[in-house]
C-alpha cells in the first residue's frame, strides 16, 4: 500500500540538501504535478487536471496502521504563530510598528463561492473567533530553500501541508485546535485566483493542494465547504523563522520515553537525537523535534502530529508565563522572526490587529487549550485517508455549535434543567421567517427549500409564517429568536418541526423568530434525525467533548511524552 503525495520527482546535485544533512526523507519522495486550471473558464487559457488521486509516494502501513503519508512540514508555522499572538498580550506587538507592518504579506481571505454565514452573536453579542493555519512549503527564498531542502521545488506553487483550525470560544473561555492530515481527499471547490484570473475548476483531491489553486482563499473555502465552519481569518506561515523565534524564548521544553535517533541506514529521519527524558530544543534541533516521522510511536504523520502539538502546547505556556522573554531585545528577534514569515488576509493585515487578536487569546487559560487531528479512516485501497463517518461531522458540529473539545463547558454541565418557559404567542399569530440555507458550491443549493417549509408550517398552524428569498450557506438548520420573551414560542415550534433543542438559539440581531433550513435538511418536510448523535434533545444538560478517535491532547499537560519508536532507540 502507497501514501501518494504531491511532489516534485527532480533530484538536485550541488549543495547538499536536506537529506544529506541527516533530515526526513519524506522530503524527496516523488509524487505528480499540481493540478490546473480549468481549460473551460474565460481567460485561463492554460490545461490542467482536475486534481485526482496523485501518483508515487513512500510505502504505506499495513491495513489498520495510521498512514505513513509522505508530509514534509510541520507544526513549526503554528508556534510562530501563536507566538505573535499570545505576545501581544505582553506588548510585544507594538516593537517597531510600521516596520513590522511591513513585514506582514496579504491575500484574499475566501476565493469560493459557496456564501457561508457569520454565525449570529449570542445573547451577549459574542461570536466564536475561527482561525485557520497553515503551514506553506513554498520555497520562495534562499532561507526557505536552505530549511526545507529540494531546490528542484524552488518555482513550484506551494502546498498547504500543515492545516489547523484554531477556535476560540465566544466567551473566550476556551480554545480548540484541530488538524486535518494533509492528504485527506475531499471536494475543493471552484476557485478564483484573485492575481491573474485563473479559474480552477471544481474537483476531488488531497486537501494539501488547495492553496495551488489560486491561494490561501482556496484552502479556506474548501475548509468551509467540508466542515460548515464560518472562517474568519488564515494566516500562512512558511519555513523561515522558526530556528530564529526558538532561539529567541530559549528552547521549548520536549519529552520523549526512551533515548531517540531519527536517523537510519537508509537514510530515513529527521536527524533528532535526544536521551530520555525532558529536553530544551531550539534552533535546528526544533526544526527536527518538529519533521520527525521516523522515531516517534509508529512512524506515521499521525505520531508527528502528536510531537507538534506537544511542542506548541509547550510553547504556549511559556510565552504565557513569559520567563523566557524579559527584555525587548528578545521580544524584537521573535517579532521579526514571526512577522517575517507571516501571510495574513487584509482583515488581519496589521500588527495592532495581530496585538488585538492576542488579547483576545491571553484571556484563554491554558488548562482549556484542547488540540485535537481530525477523526480520520483510510479510503479505498488505503492509498489516502478521510474524514471517518459520525465521529468527524460530530467534530465538526461541536466547533459550529461553539462546544469546547473538552466537554468542560458550563452551559454543558450535568444540572437540573430549569423548568422552560411555555409559548406566550397563538400560532397563528406568531411571526416565523423562513430562509434557505442550503447554497453549497459543492452541491450546489436546494430550490425552494424555504417554501416548502414556510408551507408545512402553515399546515402546522403558523399561518403568519413568510419566507425571506436570500440563499445563504449553513450547515445545521438553526432557530433563532430575539429574547427571553420568546423562548417559549420558539421551543414549541421546534418541537412541532422536529428540531433539537441546540438548534434554538437566542440572537439580539433577529426581530422576531428566524428559521434557516441548513444543508442537514435538504429534503422533505421531516426533520431528518442527527447522524452520530450530536444533535439531540438532551443537548441542554449532557456534556459534550469531541470522541476518543480525534486523539485530544489537554493544553496544561506537563507530562505528555512521546513514545519512541523501539528501531529507533539506542542504549
Amino acid at each position: 500500500m502507497r501514501q501518494s503525495s504531491v511532489r516534485g520527482d527532480r533530484f538536485r546535485r550541488g549543495r547538499p540538501d536536506a537529506r544529506e544533512l541527516g533530515w526526513d526523507d519524506s522530503l524527496y519522495e516523488g509524487g505528480r504535478p499540481a493540478p490546473g486550471p480549468d481549460p473551460s473558464a474565460p481567460g485561463d487559457g492554460k490545461d490542467g487536471t482536475d486534481g485526482g488521486p496523485p501518483d508515487g509516494g513512500a510505502p504505506g502501513p499495513g491495513p489498520g496502521k495510521p498512514p505513513r503519508r509522505t508530509g514534509r512540514k510541520v507544526l513549526r508555522w503554528t508556534a510562530v504563530t501563536l507566538a505573535v499572538l499570545v505576545l501581544g498580550g505582553a506588548g510585544a506587538g507594538y516593537l517597531y510598528y510600521e516596520h513590522l507592518n511591513a513585514n506582514l504579506r496579504k491575500d484574499a481571505l475566501d476565493l469560493g463561492a459557496g456564501g457561508l454565514q457569520k454565525p449570529e452573536p449570542n445573547a451577549f453579542g459574542q461570536t466564536p473567533l475561527n482561525i485557520l493555519l497553515l503551514g506553506s512549503d513554498g520555497r520562495n527564498s534562499e532561507q526557505n530553500i536552505e530549511l526545507g531542502g529540494a531546490r528542484q521545488d524552488a518555482d513550484r506553487k506551494p502546498l498547504a501541508d500543515v492545516q489547523m483550525l484554531l477556535h476560540v470560544s465566544a466567551d473566550r473561555s476556551s480554545m480548540s485546535v484541530m488538524s486535518i492530515p494533509r492528504d485527506t481527499r475531499v471536494p475543493i471547490p471552484r476557485c478564483t485566483d484573485p492575481k491573474d484570473g485563473t479559474v480552477y475548476r471544481q474537483s476531488t483531491g488531497a486537501i494539501n493542494e488547495s492553496l495551488q489553486r489560486g491561494g490561501p482563499g482556496c484552502t479556506v473555502a474548501t475548509w468551509k465547504e467540508l466542515t460548515g465552519i464560518y472562517i474568519d481569518h488564515f494566516m500562512m506561515v512558511d519555513f523561515s523563522g522558526v530556528v530564529s523565534m526558538a532561539d529567541a524564548i530559549g528552547g521549548v521544553p520536549v519529552c520523549v520515553d526512551k533515548n531517540v535517533y531519527s536517523h537510519d541506514r537508509k537514510g530515513h529521519g529527521s536527524g533528532l537525537k535526544l536521551t530520555a527524558g525532558t529536553h530544551a530544543v531550539k534552533g535546528v534541533q526544533a526544526l527536527q523535534w518538529l519533521r520527525t516521522r521516523y522515531g516517534f510511536e509508529d512512524n506515521s504523520d499521525i505520531g508527528r502530529a502528536k510531537a507538534q502539538h506537544m511542542y506548541m502546547n509547550s510553547m504556549v505556556r511559556q510565552l504565557k508565563a513569559g520567563t523566557k522573554l524579559t527584555n525587548p531585545a528578545q521580544l524584537r528577534d521573535l517579532a521579526e522572526a514571526a512577522t517575517k514569515s507571516l501571510t495574513v488576509d487584509e482583515g488581519l493585515g496589521t500588527v495592532k490587529k495581530l496585538y488585538d487578536l492576542g488579547g483576545d487569546l491571553q484571556r484563554v487559560p491554558t488548562g482549556r487549550i484542547t488540540m485535537i487531528t481530525m477523526p480520520w479512516q483510510y479510503g479505498p485501497g488505503g492509498e489516502y485517508v478521510m474524514p471517518k463517518p459520525g465521529d468527524a461531522e460530530a467534530t465538526f458540529a461541536l466547533l459550529r455549535n461553539d462546544s469546547a473539545l473538552d466537554g468542560k463547558d458550563t452551559k454543558n454541565a450535568k444540572k437540573t434543567p430549569a423548568p422552560e418557559p411555555k409559548p406566550s404567542t397563538p400560532l397563528e399569530q406568531l411571526k416565523v421567517v423562513v430562509q434557505n440555507g442550503t447554497s453549497s458550491a459543492v452541491s450546489g443549493p436546494v430550490s425552494g427549500r424555504a417554501a416548502v417549509i414556510q408551507q408545512h408550517l402553515a399546515g402546522l398552524g403558523y399561518t403568519a409564517a413568510g419566507t425571506d428569498s436570500t440563499l445563504i450557506a449553513q450547515a445545521d438548520t438553526t432557530l433563532a429568536y430575539r429574547d427571553a420573551a420568546q423562548r417559549g414560542d420558539a421551543l414549541a415550534l421546534a418541537k412541532a418541526l422536529g428540531l433539537p433543542k441546540d438548534a434554538v438559539k437566542e440572537s439580539g440581531t433577529v426581530s422576531g423568530l428566524r428559521l434557516v433550513v441548513g444543508n442537514d435538511w435538504r429534503t422533505g418536510a421531516a426533520y431528518p434525525k442527527a447522524a452520530g448523535g450530536d444533535r439531540t434533545d438532551t443537548a441542554d444538560s449532557a456534556p459534550k467533548k469531541a470522541p476518543e478517535s480525534a486523539d485530544a491532547l489537554n493544553g496544561e499537560d506537563t507530562k505528555a511524552c512521546m513514545t519512541v519508536n523501539p528501531q529507533y532507540s539506542f542504549p
